[in-house]
């Protein structure tokens, strides 16, 4: 193997701190020094621009183009990315090679101890079609604001009044060591997206040396849990645009798979579970049609795969 590897990575400073565990865990792994990994800042679509939603501008794959470019072009031998930004549908030549152990699923809420101690009209600031129907839910008399950027950007604009408060992954705020940012949401309030807290490295499909170096820092429960939780996203045909949470759990040779469906005025709600093989992460795709049968018209319109 030529050293150093070449590893790519977005340049915000989340990303950086992921591309940094990824390599130290491949040095750990393989017994490598510092000189055995290079990280090469690949500047994305959704980096540049930062006054629109996604789902607006072009979805997920605003976090991945240039990068999946240089991956494929040989520019870079692998990337790192946040797995809940990775589009459900990848190209051949790339494949989903490892991911380290997942961190905390959570939301945290930023500018209030829980939810129903928001002030009743208060803005909430979010991009995000997930949480915005999610907190319209639980709290119609809010108002949802846009609110773009990295975790400092959107910090900023909580502390320039443009919002109330604000919900960040926990995940996040721990890996930049703002453990004492704003307040978990239990899971069973805030279902998360699906992926949300895992850190994923792909590379060329074609490249069997890679991949095999990838392995060795591979986390098996958090592979499979992912895996089974964008099997569910491609089943129900969900995009950027379409207000859905999912979380598998692993136990033992069994996956429990929790997922919501919600309109954008989160007036319309539907929720189901199942248990699957661990072997057969694909199977959670069958929980598509659980919820579907439960969801009301307005609902299943809004996913676009039926």
């Amino acid at each position: 193997m030529v050293h150093p590897l070449k590893l790519g990575t977005r340049g915000s400073p989340l990303a950086l701190v992921q591309a940094r565990l990824v390599a130290a865990a491949l040095r750990d792994a393989h017994g490598w020094d510092e000189t055995a990994i290079a990280i090469v800042t690949v500047k994305t679509t959704g980096d540049r621009v930062q006054d629109r939603s996604l789902a607006e501008i072009g979805g997920k794959a605003l976090w991945t183009k240039e990068l999946d470019r240089a991956l494929i072009g040989g520019e870079i031998d692998f990337a790192v990315h946040s797995m809940k930004d990775v589009e459900t549908i990848r190209p051949q030549a790339i494949t989903i090679a490892a991911m380290l152990a997942r961190a905390d699923v959570r939301d945290r809420l930023v500018g209030a101890a829980t939810i129903e101690a928001l002030s009743h009209g208060a803005r909430v600031g979010t991009s995000s079609p997930r949480r915005a129907a999610q907190i319209r839910h639980l709290r119609p008399d809010v108002t949802i604001v846009p609110f773009r950027g990295n975790v400092d950007t959107r910090l900023r604009k909580l502390a320039e009044g443009e919002a109330d408060a604000t919900l960040l992954a926990a995940a996040g705020l721990d890996r930049l060591s703002r453990f004492d940012v704003g307040n978990a949401v239990p899971i069973d309030v805030m279902l998360p997206a699906p992926a949300q807290g895992a850190v994923g490295i792909e590379a060329r499909t074609d490249d069997v040396a890679t991949r095999a170096l990838l392995a060795a820092i591979d986390d098996r429960a958090t592979h499979i849990c992912v895996l089974a939780e964008r099997a569910l996203l491609a089943a129900l045909g969900a995009d950027c645009h379409s207000p859905m949470a999912a979380l598998a759990r692993l136990d033992g040779d069994r996956i429990d798979i929790a997922a919501e469906l919600l309109s954008e005025d989160g007036a319309h709600r539907c929720a189901d579970r199942t248990t699957i093989r661990a072997d057969r992460p694909e199977e959670a795709g069958a929980l598509a049609d659980l919820l579907l049968a439960r969801a009301s018209p307005v609902l299943a319109r809004l996913f676009t795969g039926r």
